[in-house]
């Protein structure tokens, strides 16, 4: 079921980039960033509220906020990065570029995860960096 979902990811994070290319036309990419970031906790709460997981808030721990709350700005990081940087470049260029977090996140999920490296996950690594290269070049 996993995989279904991370294809279903794969497909709108597609719609995204094409949707947000054209929506930032003539708009500040922080404002589009924004605009973007309230009708995703728009859309997140109603869906906590739908399963009514929102009976589950108290009882997340102290780590677990500041991880979460970490992650948030990281998140936010990102889609201001990636809305300048789609607003003021080609779109079939910004987004294999975003994706080398694929293999920043590989990387760091070795050195703080202690998940497994393999040799396959080397090979993905420098093919995935390989093909960025050649689609920005």
């Amino acid at each position: 079921m996993w995989f279904l979902f991370a294809i279903g990811s794969a497909v709108f994070a597609a719609l995204t980039s094409i949707l947000a290319k054209i929506g930032i036309s003539g708009v500040n990419s922080t404002l589009a960033t924004a605009i973007r970031t309230v009708v995703v906790v728009g859309m997140s709460w109603l869906m906590v509220f739908i399963t009514q997981s929102q009976k589950g808030i108290g009882n997340i721990s102290p780590k677990s906020w500041l991880f979460l709350i970490l992650s948030g700005l990281a998140t936010g990081g990102s889609w201001l990065c990636y809305y300048k940087a789609l607003q003021i470049g080609e779109a079939s260029k910004v987004v294999p570029v975003d994706k080398l977090s694929v293999v920043l996140t590989l990387i760091l999920a070795f050195i703080f995860l202690h998940e497994s490296f393999t040799w396959k996950s080397a090979v993905g690594c420098l093919l995935i960096t390989t093909g960025t290269i050649f689609m920005v070049l």
